[in-house]
């Protein structure tokens, strides 16, 4: 398996963890009343896994957002193309200020 992949699945998971964590903690302190409207409801675990998945998509899309960065930390530094354009001098006319 390619090694970008398995970044890729390893933050992945890493990132759903994130947000079954943080969802646990929501729940837990009872943010917004959260619990007690998934304890309360027939939809609660439909809610809370809605929740679980849809903090994952955003927690999973941050974590690998930031492994990809930090890739470029270890690589080389510098880049071989240098600018060809040079600074040109534009003659600007400036009226004398009126008194």
């Amino acid at each position: 398996m390619p090694r970008l992949v398995r970044l890729y699945i390893r933050q992945v998971l890493i990132g759903f963890g994130l947000a079954a964590i943080f969802t646990a903690l929501l729940i837990g302190f009872d943010v917004a009343r959260l619990r007690h409207l998934v304890v309360h409801t027939a939809d609660g675990p439909l809610a809370v896994g809605l929740l679980v998945l849809f903090n994952g998509i955003v927690f999973a899309g941050v974590q690998f957002g930031i492994a990809v960065m930090g890739l470029a930390d270890r690589g080389p530094r510098g880049g071989g193309r240098r600018s060809r354009s040079q600074p040109v001098r534009v003659a600007v006319a400036v009226a004398p200020p009126k008194s």
